[in-house]
Formats: structure tokens, C-alpha cells, sequence
């Protein structure tokens, strides 16, 4: 099947993405490397929006079952730990050349730009680099939903989740070796067996408002540019 370049993406990167070898932490050789990998991308055209995790500080689920965090008060400082993964992030594109704005659902006037998604549009359009921090703005909900909505709030096409691994599989291929790799199947399959492509509630989204994703290995150099490209990449997992 003959490849399709895609106008309008979203990427969606863990925060462990950008991490340290402990796992913590901003590396600024990672920040290097997907930055190379964006440009590349954004060479091409494609308009891009960005939602990055923050596993690589904090997250909600961190404090699960903690009587000193409130679980709402830990989804608020994971939300804020994204900020600092999309400054590092803009800053990193702008070294480049690429022009990059972080939009934050979390009000910070004083560091990024309050999310307003007519400006995320008007900017998108003119090639900017659109970051998505903050989350939602809401508690108990994860970056996988935040990637989700606003890829359908900007018309993106697809939903590029950058992982560790080469695509979706049947089992965790980390601890079984006859682990099976899907190329392509439905979110509804996805969903039914639990395959661990985003959290449930996000491929559920993804269903209804027919965003196809694609899983891929971020930290192999060329694989985003070959996502954006619509190449054989990963998995994809088709809206039906």
C-alpha cells in the first residue's frame, strides 16, 4: 500500500523520553536527539502538536494509595511537570530554528502561553510547532486523553505515541519471548483485548472520533520522519 504524507499530527512523548539514565530528569543529549527527530518531520511540512508526559518527575499515580499526597493533588503536580518537559522542548526546537510555542491548559502567563485553540490553530497553520502542556487542566486524566483531544480540537490526522518498543504486541515482549507484534489492527480490538496502546478511556475517544494512532520506536533515527510519512512503521491502529 502506497504511503500517505500526513498534513497534520500529533506526537505524543513519555517523559521518560527525556530522561536521565535513572530515569529522572531532563538529558540533554535525549532533548537533542528528538529534537533532530522533529525537525526532520517538520521539514516535510506536516503541521505538528506535541504532547509530552512527565514520568521522568512525577506523576499522579506515583502517590497511589499515599495518606500524605491527595490523589487530585498529584495529578496537579504531574500536570505541572509537563510544563517543564514542553520549555525544555521549545527551547530545544527554537536552538534549531524551529519556531515552537508551549500552550498550557495550567495558567503560567509568565513562562507559556495559556492554551486558546484558535491561536494553536492560526499558529499551527503558519508552522509552528504547537507543545501541549498542563494536560487537560484536569485532574484524573492522563496525556494519552489530552493527545486524543487535541488531536481532534486541531484536525490532526493521526496520533503518533513514540514508545520504546517497535509497536503493539500481543504480550509484553520485555518478558516473553514468543511476544507476537501486531502491523496493523482496530481500536475496538485494541480495546477489547486490553493490548495496553493508550489507557482505556483514550482509545474509547479515539474510537468515536475516528482518530487512527500509531505506535512506533521514537528512539530509533528516522522512524518519526517515516510515521509522518505515513511508511510502515510500528503498528497502526485504524479507527475500524
Amino acid at each position: 500500500m502506497a504511503s500517505t504524507n500526513h498534513k497534520r499530527v500529533i506526537l505524543k512523548l513519555s517523559g521518560e523520553a527525556f530522561s536521565l539514565p535513572d530515569g529522572k530528569g531532563v538529558n540533554v543529549d535525549k532533548l537533542t536527539e528528538i529534537t533532530t527527530e522533529i525537525a526532520a518531520a517538520h521539514s516535510t511540512g506536516a503541521r505538528i502538536g506535541i504532547v509530552n508526559g512527565a514520568g521522568n518527575f512525577v506523576r499522579g499515580k506515583d502517590f497511589a494509595g499515599s495518606d500524605v499526597v491527595e490523589p487530585i493533588t498529584a495529578d496537579y503536580m504531574g500536570m505541572m511537570a509537563t510544563i517543564i518537559n514542553s520549555l525544555a522542548l521549545r527551547d530545544s526546537l527554537k536552538s534549531r530554528g524551529i519556531p515552537a510555542t508551549v500552550f498550557s491548559a495550567m495558567p503560567a502567563p509568565t513562562i507559556c502561553d495559556h492554551y486558546y485553540r484558535p491561536e494553536v490553530i492560526e499558529q499551527m497553520d503558519g508552522g509552528t510547532v504547537a507543545i501541549f502542556a498542563g494536560g487537560t487542566g484536569h485532574p484524573g486524566v492522563t496525556t494519552d486523553m489530552c493527545a486524543a483531544i487535541r488531536a481532534n480540537e486541531t484536525g490532526a490526522e493521526i496520533i503518533l505515541k513514540a514508545t520504546k518498543v517497535d509497536g503493539v504486541y500481543d504480550k509484553d515482549p520485555e518478558s516473553n519471548s514468543d511476544a507476537v507484534r501486531y502491523d496493523k489492527l482496530t481500536l475496538g480490538q485494541a480495546v477489547a483485548e486490553k493490548l495496553g496502546v493508550m489507557d482505556l478511556a483514550s482509545l474509547a475517544f479515539c474510537m468515536d472520533k475516528g482518530i487512527p494512532v500509531r505506535v512506533f520506536n521514537m528512539s530509533v533515527p528516522g522512524n518519526l520522519l517515516a510515521a509522518v510519512n505515513g511508511e510502515d512503521c510500528g503498528t497502526l491502529v485504524t479507527a475500524c
